[in-house]
């Protein structure tokens, strides 16, 4: 033995363990000497003296009370609990035996430390320890199993280890053995000798084990018979009770019952019977019986092959769309195409529509329509937020709480197989690291996988070819390639002035007379007074504003007529009665500027919630050629800014100005409303007129918008959400808008009431822009003679086809 070290070890007493070199163990700690010395051994990091006390009964042992050998050990972790105690976990290092005098420190370090010598293994290079080892090997497998209570991970864990002291010392910690007998192994040096005591206690022990199953099959063979029937019988009685045969209500046989009158597929009826038979052999009270129970219940509850029957009377659908919804023919068109074949086929295996557009358009009131015209059940699915997988596909049921998907569920409650089902917000999905829900509805949504949909917690084919699915978005943005291959979009574009008037006067004032407590005629609003409220108590592309602004007009006019006392007073509300009920006007009606500016040019912008105006506005001021962007733009936008000012540079002989210009002006580019996040690339046209227009000292015509992305070279490519974007023009009060001329095929999504509204100039490049936009002095060309030689002449023609003189 040599001397380990020089340094004083602190010292831990031990009741009723012995703690073997290469073990991990948790100690509970709640003596103060003990604590303090194993936070010293933290803070230190340092190892901790651990020795077994020779009497457990003793609160504070002395030295004698300790066995001399023992294990240092690192201190792994320390959790203080809430009484005072310490929960630590410790692991063995090697052998240590105290050399030095039992010493006890005061004051804060009040704790016992010692001098320690180590104990290394000896004869380990004996000839027989091989084969001690395998010996050894073998009798602890047959002990594993033997004893239960022993895994065969930590089974395989030991006996794989090379070093064979450590596999003895592991071996030992878990055989069940009195303190006293494994200090003695602990205490055997000699390696050789360590490893024949514990194969002598392996064979203890496996004999000890067969003597007690035979004392315990001779106990119960001599079981009475009439005990045991007596036994068996009382057991019987009481499951008999459990089920309810005593009072004749026998639920397994109505179970029983109800799966066979159950119009099942062949294989689904097959696997009941196997999970009732199953059942039955299940104690009433065990857990797994209410799961295979509410498995059974499950499936019964579901429609396998029930079915809405209905003709279908395409008159009638027709009647029913437009009782119900004002415009929207485009949707409308589709859902009467898709009805008319589905009357000439007794099976389709429909399309999956989905109505994309802005919030308040009517999405989710066409999906109820579409059920009412073909006579079938509606059932709506919220989608918005969902961002684990299981809440389409199922939970298995393995885990606790399963539950099938949401799909399931809504067929549950629907009650047939073919109802029209409407999912909706599919774009509000979202993804994290429980799964992809968007790709868990690919199997959902595709006619040619969904005839045989797999939920996890039935584990069985479901069959939703029968279903007229239908989703509804605002955007396509949120909603994956994959998914938007098996749909067939619907925009559903905003609603003009015209038609927000007809859905105000025919539906939404209707609806909340009635909901307020009002008769028919007890309040009318004339259409001045609505287009009043439309223009300046909304923005919006939908109708909910509106709406809420009528409910807002009935509670005024209730509250007035129960102040006053006049039950039967009627109310006609004027477009000057509109500001005394709904208060001071929230919009400007017509954001067309009042006077052609310098510098502000009008955009037309597309967001989630319709069309929008974008005021761009550019200064310019001495500089050094520095271009700034405000207004919380994203990174397409602010691209846009550039090229826009580099078209400017690349046109500046022909614009008159000198071929250095910028390098004297410091630009800035603001778009107003600056906390609401701005891109796309559709600005890019009317940047760059801001920017010439602020350059050139020219006003910009008031009363023109424009859409259009530019390139370096000065093309104006197409744009997309147009019919938005007009109907926001036409909102603001413009009479001309300038959009791109590969747009001209869009122009038929557009209403003809807005295209005859507007003036809709179709551009092919900037220089036909800034020539209609600019406001040019009488006498004045806008471009100039390029002089012969010069650089941008040769641009000048090869970049364009067409040049404005």
């Amino acid at each position: 033995m040599s001397e380990l070290n020089t340094e004083i070890y602190p010292l831990m007493p031990l009741r009723d363990i012995v703690l073997f070199p290469g073990m991990v163990a948790p100690l509970v700690v709640g003596r103060e000497k003990s604590i303090k010395a194993l936070e010293a051994a933290m803070e230190n990091r340092s190892l901790v003296f651990l020795v077994t006390q020779k009497d457990a009964r003793v609160d504070d042992p002395s030295q004698e009370d300790l066995y001399s050998l023992g294990t240092l050990a690192s201190v792994m972790q320390l959790l203080r609990l809430p009484d005072g105690t310490i929960k630590a976990l410790v692991e063995g290092k090697r052998r240590a035996i105290i050399v030095g005098s039992f010493e006890g420190r005061s004051g804060e370090e009040s704790y016992y430390s010692v001098r320690l010598v180590e104990a290394p293994d000896v004869d380990l290079e004996r000839v027989e320890v091989p084969a001690y080892i395998r010996e050894l090997r073998k009798m602890f497998d047959q002990y594993s199993q033997s004893n239960k209570k022993l895994p065969r991970e930590v089974l395989k864990s030991i006996t794989s280890l090379e070093d064979p002291s450590r596999m003895v010392d592991l071996m030992t910690s878990h055989i069940a053995l009195k303190t006293e007998e494994k200090q003695s192994i602990l205490e055997m040096v000699s390696l050789p000798q360590r490893i024949a005591r514990v194969l002598e206690i392996l064979h203890r022990e496996m004999e000890l084990s067969e003597m007690e199953k035979d004392i315990h099959a001779k106990v119960k063979k001599k079981m009475g018979a009439t005990q045991r029937n007596y036994y068996l019988s009382e057991k019987m009685r009481v499951i008999q009770e459990e089920m309810g045969s005593g009072e004749g209500g026998d639920e397994l046989s109505e179970l029983q019952q109800a799966i066979e009158k159950k119009n099942l597929p062949k294989a689904v009826k097959e696997k009941m019977f196997k999970e009732f038979r199953k059942l039955r052999q299940m104690p009433p009270m065990s857990a797994e019986t209410t799961v295979v129970r509410n498995y059974i219940d499950t499936i019964l509850s579901l429609p396998w092959k029930k079915k809405t029957r209905s003709k279908i009377d395409i008159e009638r659908a027709e009647k029913v769309l437009d009782e119900d919804h004002y415009g929207l023919e485009k949707p409308k068109e589709r859902i009467l195409e898709y009805l008319a074949v589905q009357a000439q086929v007794k099976k389709i295996r429909g399309p999956i529509l989905c109505l994309v557009g802005p919030p308040g358009v009517g999405k989710t009131s066409v999906c109820k329509s579409i059920s009412r015209a073909m006579g079938r059940k509606f059932i709506r699915q919220s989608l918005g937020g969902v961002r684990d997988e299981a809440e389409i596909r199922g939970h298995r049921r393995t885990y606790i709480g399963a539950m099938p998907g949401k799909i399931i569920l809504s067929m549950q409650k629907a009650g047939v197989i073919n109802p029209v089902f409407c999912l909706d917000e599919v774009d509000k999905m979202s993804v994290d690291f429980r799964g992809d829900p968007s790709a868990a509805l690919l199997e959902v949504l595709d006619p040619e996988q969904n005839y045989a949909f797999n939920d996890h917690y039935l584990d069985a084919d479901y069959d939703l070819s029968e279903v007229f699915f239908i989703t509804t978005a605002n955007t396509l943005h949120g909603i994956p390639l994959p998914l938007q291959d098996r749909m067939e979009i619907i925009h559903l574009n905003g609603y003009t002035e015209e038609e927000k008037q007809h859905i105000a006067t025919g539906f939404l004032l209707p609806k909340q007379l009635e909901a307020n407590g009002f008769k028919p005629d007890e309040i009318t609003i004339n259409d001045k007074a609505i287009l009043e409220i439309i223009r300046k108590y909304t923005r919006e592309a939908g109708v909910r504003g509106l709406e809420r602004a009528l409910a807002g007009i009935c509670r005024k006019v209730a509250r007035e007529r129960l102040k006053n006392k006049e039950p039967r007073k009627k109310f006609r509300i004027s477009p000057q009665a509109v500001e005394r009920y709904l208060g001071v006007a929230k919009y400007r009606f017509g954001s067309a500027e009042e006077h052609s500016e310098i510098g502000l040019a009008t955009g037309m912008a597309w967001t989630e919630v319709g069309g929008e105006l974008l005021q761009i506005e550019a200064t310019i001021m001495p500089g050094t050629g520095k271009l700034t962007i405000t207004g919380k733009l994203g990174d397409v936008m602010q691209e846009s800014a550039r090229a826009a000012l580099s078209y400017v540079r690349s046109r500046a002989m022909r614009l008159g100005l000198d071929t250095d210009f910028y390098q004297k002006i410091d630009i800035h580019v603001h778009v107003p409303e600056g906390a609401i996040p701005k891109d796309g690339p559709s600005a890019g046209i009317t940047i760059a007129t801001a920017i010439v227009s602020a350059i050139l000292k020219m006003p910009v015509d008031r009363k023109l918008a424009m859409t259009g992305e530019i390139t370096l070279r000065g093309r104006v490519l197409p744009i997309g959400g147009l019919t938005e974007k007009l109907l926001a023009a036409k909102r603001g009060n413009i009479t001309s808008v300038l959009i791109p001329r590969d747009n001209e095929r869009n122009l038929r999504d557009v209403p003809q009431k807005i295209r005859n509204s507007l003036t809709i100039e179709l551009v092919d490049d900037v220089d036909e822009v800034l020539q209609r936009a600019l406001i040019v002095k009488e006498g004045d060309d806008l471009f100039k003679e390029v002089p012969p030689g010069s650089i941008f002449k040769d641009f000048t023609v090869s970049s364009h086809n067409t040049t404005a003189q």
